[in-house]
C-alpha cells in the first residue's frame, strides 16, 4: 500500500472478511497491529517535524490526488 487511504481501504476489507468469517481473528488482529505501527511511525515523524517547526511532505499520509502533479489533478476533474 502506498498511503493511508489504501491502508484504510484494506482494513475495511479485513473487517468485512472478519464479520463474514472468511478471515481468522488472529490474522485480522495481526494486520490491525501492523497498521497501528505504520500509523504510529508516521505520527512520530510528524512530531519530529513539529519540534523542528518544519512542514514535511509525507507521502504515506497524502491521498492519491495530492500526490498527482498539479496538471494531472486538473485533468482528472
Amino acid at each position: 500500500m502506498k498511503n493511508v487511504t489504501e491502508l484504510r481501504e484494506q482494513l475495511s476489507q479485513v473487517f468485512y472478511e472478519l464479520r463474514n468469517n472468511t478471515v481468522k481473528h488472529t490474522d485480522a488482529a495481526e494486520l490491525a497491529n501492523i497498521a497501528g505501527k505504520m500509523i504510529n511511525s508516521a505520527k512520530v515523524q510528524l512530531e519530529y517535524y513539529a519540534l523542528r517547526k518544519e512542514t514535511p511532505t509525507i507521502s504515506f499520509l497524502a491521498s492519491e490526488e495530492a500526490l498527482l502533479p498539479r496538471k494531472a489533478k486538473n485533468e482528472s476533474k
